[in-house]
C-alpha cells in the first residue's frame, strides 16, 4: 500500500507561488494582518534609532558636552519600551493568524477525508493520512508562524537600517547593497535543494510510520512467527534513510549562515577601508567619530536580519512542503458524488442487473455480470468460497464499491440517482470487522444520531449486553477506549448488533453477526435479530448453517457469479456446490482450487 501522495506539479512552482496557495487559509483575517504589519513596522523603526542615539551621544555628549544627562535614561527606556510592546503585539497577531489558518486548513482536510472517494483509502495508509492531517499541518503551521514573524520583522528592520545608512553616507551604503545579489542567489539555490529534501523526508517518514502501524496492529502475528528480527531490520533500513535525508537537509540549511556571513564580512571590510580613506581625505567627505560609529553599528545590526532572512528559506520551505500535502490531498482527491433522490424510508426492493466489478484491470473480476433480485422483506443468505464476491456484492449497495458495468437499483431507482446520505440511511450493518470509537457506550450505539437513553438501553438488552453495561463504572456513559478494548470480542460484536438495532434501517446486512457469541448469547441475539428482521430486507453473509436456518433463500456464489440459489432443502437435493460446502462442514471453502484473492471477497 502506498503511503505517499501522488506526484503533482508542485515542484514546478516557485516558493512564492507555493506560499500564495496558502493565502486562502492564512489570509482571511485582514484586520489582524494589519495589526501585525503595523506592529512590525513600529518595531523596525526603532532599530535605526539605536545607532542614531549613539551618534548623538558621541558628537553632542562626549565631544561638546551639550547633551542633558536626563535624556540618556529617558531615551533608552522609551526606545526599548516601544520596541518591546511592538514586538509583543506583532508576534501575537501573527501567531493568531497562523493558528486560525491552521484550524481552517485542518478542518477542510478532515471534511474531505469524511467525504473522499473510497479509492483514497486504498492508495494511502491510515498512518499517512493521519500524519498529513494532524502532524504535517501542525509542523507546517508552527514553522510558518516563526518564519512569518521573522520575515516581517527582519524585512522592515532591513529597510529601516538601509534607509538610515543612506541618510548617513549613501556612498558607503552602495557597498553594503552589493551583498544583495549574492545573498539572493545563495537563498534561491539552497531553498530549492531544501524543498526537494523535505518532500523526500516526508515520504520516508510516512513509510516509517506505516511500518510502526503494521507492527502495532499485527503484534501477535509478529511474535507468533518470530518475525521481530526481520521487522527490526525493515525499520532500521527506513530509519537510516530518514537519517541520511535529515543530515542532507542540515547541510543545506547550515550552509546559508557561513556563506552570507562571508559576504557580509567582505562588505564590512570594504566599508571600513573607504570610511578611513574619506576621513583622511578630509573636505566635504570627512566622517566624524559619531558618523563612523553610527554607520558601523547600523551596518553590523544589518547582519542579524540578513542572516535570519537567509535562513528563513529553510522553515518556509519545510512549512510550505508540509502544508501543501494537505492542499494536494484536497485538490487531487474528489469527493463522493451522489444524486439528489431522497424519497424517505425505502421499501427494500434490491436489484442487481448484469453487474461487473473489477478492482484492478490486470486481475479477475470480483463480480462478473451478476444479476439478482431481492424482494422487500426477503431474507437472503449469501454463501460461497472465500473470494467469491459476497462482500463486494453488499458493498455495492452502500456505494462503498462502484460497478464497472451494470446497474444496482433500490426501489426501482439506480443507486447513482440517490443522495448518498439518504441511501446509506437505509442500511444497518453488522460485520465481523467490528469498529468502535473512543467514546461512551451510548454514543457508539447511537452513532450518527442523537442519544435516546431508553432506546439505547432497549437495544443493549436486545443484544444481550445490558447486564454487562450496567456493571460498568459509569454504565452506558463509560468510555470504551480505543476500538472498545475494555470489552471482549463477543461483547464488541453484541455492541455492534445494538448499534444496528438502534439505527432501525429498512435493510439489514449481517456478516455472520453472531459468530463471536457463545451458545446462550447467540440464542438470545438470534431471537432479537429475528424480531428485527421481520418486515425488513436482510442480506446475510453466512459462514455457518445455523445462520441461514431462517433465510427465505440461499444464494450460492462462486468466482463472482451466482452458481445456484434456492432453499436449504432444494440446494441439498440438487447436490451442487452448496451440498459440497455442507459436506466439508463450512459454507466458505471447498477442496477445489480457489481464484487468487487479489480482490475483496
Amino acid at each position: 500500500m502506498s503511503s505517499s501522495p501522488p506526484e503533482t506539479p508542485t515542484l514546478q512552482r516557485t516558493l512564492v507561488q507555493r506560499v500564495i496557495r496558502l493565502t486562502a487559509y492564512f489570509g482571511q483575517q485582514r484586520h489582524v494582518w494589519g495589526v501585525a504589519l503595523l506592529a512590525s513596522l513600529v518595531a523596525a523603526a526603532t532599530e535605526p534609532m539605536i545607532p542614531a542615539l549613539l551618534k548623538y551621544l558621541l558628537d553632542q555628549g562626549f565631544n561638546s558636552g551639550k547633551m542633558p544627562l536626563w535624556m540618556v535614561p529617558i531615551g533608552l527606556m522609551g526606545l526599548f519600551g516601544i520596541r518591546g510592546v511592538a514586538n509583543f503585539v506583532g508576534q501575537y497577531a501573527l501567531a493568531r493568524v497562523t493558528n486560525d489558518g491552521m484550524m481552517v486548513l485542518r478542518k477542510a482536510m478532515f471534511a474531505r477525508l469524511l467525504d473522499a472517494e473510497m479509492s483514497l483509502f486504498a492508495r494511502q495508509s491510515a498512518s499517512a493520512l493521519s500524519n498529513t492531517v494532524v502532524y504535517e499541518v501542525q509542523t507546517g503551521a508552527n514553522l510558518l508562524v516563526t518564519a512569518l514573524i521573522g520575515i516581517t520583522k527582519d524585512g522592515f528592520t532591513l529597510v529601516a537600517l538601509l534607509g538610515y545608512l543612506l541618510y548617513l553616507n549613501w556612498k558607503l551604503t552602495l557597498i553594503v547593497a552589493m551583498m544583495g545579489p549574492g545573498v539572493a542567489w545563495i537563498m534561491k539555490a539552497l531553498s530549492r535543494r531544501l524543498y526537494q529534501l523535505t518532500k523526500s523526508s516526508q515520504n520516508a517518514t510516512d513509510e516509517l510510520a506505516y511500518v510502526v502501524e503494521e507492527n502495532v496492529l499485527a503484534h501477535r502475528m509478529v511474535r507468533l512467527h518470530r518475525a521481530q528480527a526481520a521487522q527490526a531490520e525493515r525499520f532500521e533500513t527506513l530509519s537510516a534513510r530518514l537519517r541520511r535525508l535529515a543530515l542532507k537537509s542540515t547541510v543545506a540549511s547550515a550552509a546559508m549562515t557561513p556563506l552570507t556571513q562571508m559576504i557580509a564580512a567582505a562588505a564590512l571590510s570594504a566599508v571600513i577601508g573607504v570610511a578611513l580613506w574619506q576621513s583622511r581625505a578630509g573636505g566635504g567627505n570627512s566622517v566624524t567619530v559619531g558618523d563612523f560609529v553610527a554607520f558601523i553599528t547600523a551596518m553590523l545590526m544589518l547582519i542579524t536580519p540578513i542572516r535570519r532572512l537567509a535562513e528563513i528559506a529553510n522553515p518556509i520551505t519545510r512549512a510550505v512542503a508540509a502544508l501543501e500535502r494537505g492542499l494536494t490531498m484536497m485538490e487531487d482527491v474528489d469527493a463522493e458524488r451522489g444524486g439528489t433522490l431522497a424519497p424517505g424510508r425505502a421499501k427494500g426492493n434490491i436489484e442487481f442487473r448484469e453487474v461487473t466489478v473489477a478492482y484492478r484491470d490486470d486481475h479477475k473480476a470480483a463480480l462478473d455480470r451478476l444479476s439478482l433480485n431481492v424482494a422487500p422483506g426477503e431474507i437472503v443468505a449469501l454463501v460461497g468460497p472465500s473470494g467469491s464476491g459476497k462482500t463486494t456484492l453488499v458493498n455495492l449497495l452502500m456505494r462503498f464499491v462502484v460497478p464497472r458495468a451494470g446497474e444496482v437499483r433500490l426501489d426501482g431507482h439506480d443507486l447513482t440517482q440517490w443522495n448518498l446520505a439518504a441511501l446509506r440511511s437505509q442500511f444497518a450493518m453488522v460485520s465481523q470487522d467490528v469498529v468502535m470509537f473512543n467514546d461512551t457506550v451510548a454514543a457508539n450505539v447511537a452513532l450518527g444520531q442523537a442519544v435516546d437513553r431508553d432506546r439505547v438501553n432497549a437495544c443493549l438488552e436486545a443484544a444481550n449486553l445490558s447486564e454487562h453495561v450496567a456493571a460498568l463504572p459509569e454504565g452506558m456513559d463509560t468510555v470504551v477506549g480505543h476500538n472498545a478494548t475494555q470489552l471482549s470480542g463477543g461483547q464488541r460484536q453484541r455492541l455492534a448488533i445494538a448499534r444496528a438495532l438502534y439505527k432501525d434501517a429498512p435493510i439489514l446486512i449481517l456478516d455472520e453477526a453472531t459468530s463471536a457469541l457463545d451458545t446462550e448469547s447467540e440464542r438470545l441475539v438470534q431471537q432479537a435479530l429475528q424480531r428485527l428482521m421481520a418486515g425488513r430486507t436482510t442480506l446475510i453473509i453466512a459462514h455457518r448453517l445455523s445462520t441461514i436456518e431462517h433465510a427465505d433463500r440461499v444464494v450460492v456464489m462462486e468466482q463472482g457469479r451466482i452458481a445456484e440459489q434456492g432453499s436449504h432443502a432444494e440446494l441439498m437435493a440438487a447436490d451442487g456446490l452448496y451440498a459440497r460446502l455442507q459436506k466439508h462442514g463450512t459454507l466458505t471453502d471447498t477442496e477445489a482450487p480457489q481464484p487468487q484473492s487479489s480482490t475483496m471477497s
